[in-house]
């Protein structure tokens, strides 16, 4: 049985553990072309809620260029992303949308006895993750968060016209001793699904 926290949205309540302000570090590590990319980056990581039953989250990273008097901070940005964390669940008539359109009656869901009812066979609950890049990338997630540790792989990659080709990825994250470690593989520049970053996040807030 979980737990409900005070003032939380009940369906939050198995993503509890991500809330918060995240910073660390991490390596990006990938092949282009003739050449192996191996780049140390800095990162910040926001999950938030609104009262809505779905996380509010942003990432942003940089790489370290060393300080100097031009440049006294010595960090260059690297990557952006943005998106919406939230358990997998049809919608029904208590919940809004579509477009701005109100839910109907109580929304559903809203005790911690109803959210048990979404867990699943592997003793965890499915998610969906939708995260938008300024690269032109749009990709959404499917899969499940289990006792601290959370395993994703993308159901369908969107991209616009002229964005660099980009087919499919997978995502782990995990709570270790506290911090926030995750792993990201991707299949991009015509590989197939391997190896892309890493990083290990501390609470900052």
């Amino acid at each position: 049985m979980i737990n409900l926290p005070t003032g939380l949205p009940a369906e939050l309540v198995p993503l509890s553990w991500l809330i918060g302000v995240w910073e660390g570090t991490g390596v990006v590590e990938y092949a282009v072309g003739d050449r192996q990319i191996r780049q140390e980056f800095g990162q910040r990581v926001s999950f938030s809620h609104d009262g809505q039953p779905y996380l509010n989250y942003s990432s942003h990273t940089w790489m370290p260029t060393g300080a100097d008097e031009a440049d006294p901070v010595g960090t260059a940005p690297l990557m952006a992303e943005t998106g919406y964390w939230r358990l997998s669940r049809g919608f029904l008539e208590g919940d809004p949308g579509p477009g701005m359109l109100p839910g109907v009656g109580p929304r559903p869901y809203n005790t911690a006895e109803s959210v048990e009812t979404l867990r699943n066979n592997s003793d965890g609950f499915d998610i969906q993750v939708s995260l938008v890049h300024p690269t032109g990338v749009n990709e959404l997630y499917l899969g499940q968060v289990r006792s601290g540790r959370i395993d994703l792989a993308t159901d369908a990659v969107m991209r616009t016209e002229g964005a660099k080709e980009y087919s499919a990825a997978t995502r782990i994250y995990g709570l270790v001793e506290g911090d926030l470690l995750w792993a990201w593989d991707i299949a991009a520049l015509g590989q197939g699904l391997r190896s892309h970053a890493s990083g290990r996040l501390s609470r900052a807030d």
